[in-house]
């Protein structure tokens, strides 16, 4: 079933429920669909379903930024043994080679790395076991966690929501603009026919009747 289809049939807590932990299961470094369920609650939270954008908004946050910081400790204590234990489980996710690709971007950019994480996938599962197998300072990864988690889980359910509402408005106006240019079209055709017929009947009048076959011998 449809991850907005089944939101659906739920009642709004379960919802932020719902987003809070897949965003937390995902932050921690569990790969699940995060970004598609978020996406699809904001879209709702759109519709008048009764889920209410801010609410969400921080649900999603909280998620985030709680998944991140487990996520971190886990690392911390498991260190590079949990990676290879992560790539026999997950090896889509977990492989040596995103695993290497990830720890390029954290030696490079540092805090960066786990803030702009948050809006790619990959890092994303990333970010918060692997700060903690590298010993980034907590400090750094805290203030990182919860400024990327802010930006994208609240980012991310304002732009939808707003999306939401500006199609939805949109989507009504055209109905209106459809059905004014399909009558506007009608008549147009109609009138049409109409001064063509008129202008046919004349011409008609003034040629001469064809005689009867036979007529002359």
């Amino acid at each position: 079933m449809h991850v907005q289809e089944w939101l659906d049939t739920v009642p709004a807590a379960a919802v932020y429920a719902v987003v809070g932990v897949v965003i937390g299961l995902e932050s921690l470094g569990i790969p699940l669909p995060g970004e598609i369920v978020l996406v699809s609650a904001a879209l709702m939270s759109s519709q008048h379903t009764g889920v209410n954008p801010v609410v969400l908004g921080v649900c999603a946050t909280a998620g985030a930024v709680i998944g991140d910081s487990i996520g971190y400790a886990i690392g911390r204590k498991g260190g590079r043994p949990m990676l290879a234990w992560l790539g026999a489980k997950f090896p889509r996710h977990f492989s040596e080679g995103h695993v290497a690709t990830a720890e390029r971007s954290f030696e490079k950019w540092g805090m960066w790395a786990v803030f702009f994480g948050r809006f790619v996938a990959l890092l994303r599962i990333f970010a918060g076991p692997l700060a903690g197998v590298l010993q980034m300072p907590y400090w750094k990864f805290l203030i990182a966690n919860v400024l990327g988690g802010i930006c994208w889980a609240g980012g991310t359910t304002a732009v939808i929501y707003y999306v939401g509402v500006v199609a939805e408005d949109w989507l009504k106006r055209f109905s209106y603009v459809g059905l004014a240019a399909a009558v506007l079209i009608g008549l147009a055709s109609a009138l049409v026919i109409k001064r063509r017929a008129k202008k046919a009947q004349p011409e008609r009048q003034d040629q001469p009747e064809a005689e009867p076959v036979g007529a002359s011998e």
